[in-house]
């Protein structure tokens, strides 16, 4: 196995039964937590250029296939909790990259929707994205990554089915 040193830097090998640590790090929710931090901080730095934070990234990505989305399907979506989601939307909302109009399914709702500016928005990401992702692979492994993403996915769903 190879992880990112600190700060992403230098890769370095460890052994492939390497025992998890003691203390916190025998904890599956800090280990998640510090994974997410990492992952995050890189994903930051990839979305920097176009002044898009990960949550905002997460919103866009969201509303990407074309349907308008409620605040609680975003809020779930992304992550977020509602009232902080709804600082997000409004942000975005200012940048022109989405609006807010009838949901097509029932018209007394809300919902949010990509802009043409959003749209272009995260084909700008793309690239940045992209080279977060190889970055990954090539730190963990394509196989392992996408075995991890498998077993988290059915970890979520033990958890929350």
């Amino acid at each position: 196995m190879v992880t990112a040193g600190p700060g992403g830097g230098r890769a370095t090998p460890l052994p492939q039964d390497a025992e998890p640590s003691t203390g916190l790090g025998s904890s599956l929710a800090y280990l998640l937590s510090r994974a997410e931090r990492s992952v995050n901080r890189a994903l930051s730095a990839a979305l920097a250029a176009e002044d898009v934070s990960v949550e905002q990234w997460r919103i866009l990505q969201a509303l990407a296939d074309g349907r308008g989305h409620s605040m609680g399907e975003l809020a779930e979506a992304a992550l977020m909790p509602h009232p902080t989601l709804t600082k997000a939307v409004d942000r975005l909302v200012e940048r022109a990259v989405v609006y807010r109009g009838h949901d097509p399914a029932d018209r007394r709702k809300v919902a949010v929707f990509l802009a043409g500016r959003g749209s272009d928005l995260l084909g700008r990401l793309e690239a940045g994205i992209a080279e977060h992702h190889r970055a990954i692979l090539a730190a963990y492994g394509p196989e392992r990554t996408g075995r991890l993403m498998r077993d988290l996915e059915l970890l979520v769903r033990a958890l929350e089915g």
